[in-house]
């Protein structure tokens, strides 16, 4: 199995903080922008696209500013691979940005960032956001 590489990206998103996380953390606002529809049974969220189903795992959860999950096709193989969606307040600015962590394989990566580009432009429209 290749490795994936990590990386990261940052979208500003004129929201509030709070308004955000209930978009990044719960099956019915991930559901809104991330997936078709998202279930979950405790820590366990399945993301459905166009009636595929994927399973991840949610690893942590900080009240109002990240959540990070695994899916359960990494943790199966024995990846520690994970993505993290958390916010970020510039303390002077006050200006609000989502940061993402995820890793892909290196001639995926690209790939893996259009596809974050839509979701985080899907995530601004439900918010209202520019």
């Amino acid at each position: 199995m290749d490795d994936k590489e990590k990386y990261e990206m940052e979208f500003v998103i004129q929201a509030s903080p709070s308004l955000i996380y209930q978009y990044i953390s719960t099956p019915s606002g991930l559901s809104e922008w991330f997936a078709d529809n998202v279930n979950s049974r405790g820590e366990l969220f399945t993301f459905i696209w166009d009636g595929s189903e994927e399973q991840a795992k949610l690893l942590t959860k900080k009240s109002g500013e990240r959540v990070k999950f695994r899916w359960l096709s990494d943790e199966e193989d024995g990846a520690s691979y994970y993505f993290e969606i958390r916010i970020q307040v510039d303390e002077i600015t006050k200006d609000v940005s989502l940061m993402i962590t995820d890793f892909a394989e290196e001639d995926e990566i690209e790939e893996g960032k259009m596809l974050w580009d839509n979701q985080i432009s899907s995530l601004k429209q439900v918010l209202g956001s520019r």
